[in-house]
């Protein structure tokens, strides 16, 4: 009876893998992020005595946050980001970055799927956001450390110099020997001073924190509140996307 039914092209599925490329060529990737599923300790409604049901929903809740944390560990926050989105507009800080007052725009993602969704998504909408981020941390830790500071700033004083000798007697053209040599003593100059102001220890702390900053916010932030969309996410969804 089966062979009766012939395929009808009026009917079509969608793959979830389709839909969810539609979606996001669409700019509804708020649908994809409000429409996660549920975590599994809500799921099961057994008849179960109240200690033995908390108990397993408390494991349950564990190992969901435990999947989740590991597939933010183990993801690359730039595997989707483009010279595209570091050269669009910076987004709001106090609407689209932080989020308007009054509405909810974090969460934690109850899924590994939706934390991967997140984090990719804002790291693309906010990218100039984190930069500049990255730029405040690292000039704060440079404060916290002057002996770095002094020696960026005589780094930046010794290529300074070369430059203007390589300018002033036109050593690229006239002596290149002199030239080149002159950018490896440069060269070895920069690294010993970096390397006795401890220059390498505040690069490392300001990776470290604003890596931390930027993907404890870009799993946090919802795509789109849940009550009220953001005036700035909601003009760059009602923009069409260029090929």
């Amino acid at each position: 009876m089966s062979s009766s039914f012939k395929p009808n092209p009026l009917s079509l599925s969608v793959p979830d893998p389709a839909l969810d490329r539609w979606l996001r060529d669409s700019g509804y990737l708020d649908l994809l992020d409000s429409s996660a599923p549920a975590p599994a300790a809500a799921a099961p409604t057994r008849a179960s005595p109240a200690s033995t049901s908390s108990g397993a929903g408390a494991a349950a809740d564990v190992l969901a946050f435990a999947r989740t944390l590991a597939s933010l560990l183990a993801l690359n926050p730039f595997a989707c980001l483009s010279a595209a989105d570091l050269a669009a507009p910076t987004p709001s800080w106090s609407l689209a970055f932080i989020g308007a007052p009054g509405v909810a725009s974090y969460s934690w993602p109850p899924t590994p799927t939706q934390a991967r969704l997140r984090v990719q998504e804002n790291v693309r909408r906010y990218a100039r956001n984190y930069a500049a981020l990255s730029v405040l941390v690292f000039a704060c830790c440079l404060y916290r450390m002057p002996m770095s500071l002094l020696g960026l700033l005589a780094s930046l004083a010794v290529w300074e110099a070369v430059r203007y000798c390589r300018k002033r007697w036109e050593l690229a053209t006239r002596a290149p020997g002199i030239g080149q040599a002159l950018l490896h003593c440069a060269q070895i100059a920069t690294a010993i001073l970096l390397y006795v102001c401890n220059l390498q220890f505040a690069l490392v702390y300001a990776i470290g924190l604003s890596y931390a900053v930027m993907m404890l916010h870009a799993s946090l932030r919802k795509l789109t509140p849940s009550s009220l969309s953001v005036p700035a996410n909601k003009n760059r969804r009602a923009q069409p996307r260029r090929s």
